[in-house]
């Protein structure tokens, strides 16, 4: 790898300290306005660019990711020969959904995908699931090959 295309320590993430306010405005609002009609498509990738660029070596590694980035407390629900069902919950969540602008999560499904394919060693793709009634989203993770 060259230098660019190093990956990351997740212990940088240690150093981060924000409040979430700042990252909802630049994810809900700016970037989908920069974006254009892509954005859910182009989201998707850069999640799983930013995985690419992370040392992922083991499951809990993701779990990390995700509370360290304030997207929420992931875990693992079921794990299929084809697929894979991830949760998605927390007060982080409960807010953004709750919030006066539209959410999706095509950016940590891309995540997502990236990182089970890296771990896995086969390809992957994840789709979201947003259940507005208890606040919670499902991330189901599928082998394509």
């Amino acid at each position: 790898m060259s230098k660019k295309q190093e990956r990351t320590s997740l212990k940088l993430l240690d150093e981060l300290h924000t409040s979430g306010a700042g990252y909802d405005v630049l994810r809900y609002i700016s970037l989908p306005e920069l974006l254009g009609t892509e954005s859910t498509t182009l989201l998707y990738f850069m999640g799983k660019n930013l995985a690419r660029k992370l040392d992922i070596s083991v499951v809990e590694d993701i779990f990390t990711v995700y509370e360290k980035l304030g997207w929420g407390k992931l875990e693992l629900v079921k794990d299929k020969r084809k697929e894979i069902i991830f949760h998605l919950m927390s007060d982080s969540v409960a807010h953004r959904l709750n919030a006066p602008f539209n959410t999706e999560f095509r950016f940590e499904a891309g995540f997502l995908a990236e990182a089970m394919q890296h771990l896995s060693g086969k390809q992957c793709e994840c789709t979201e699931e947003i259940n507005n009634k208890i606040l919670q989203v499902e991330f189901r993770v599928v082998y394509t090959d």
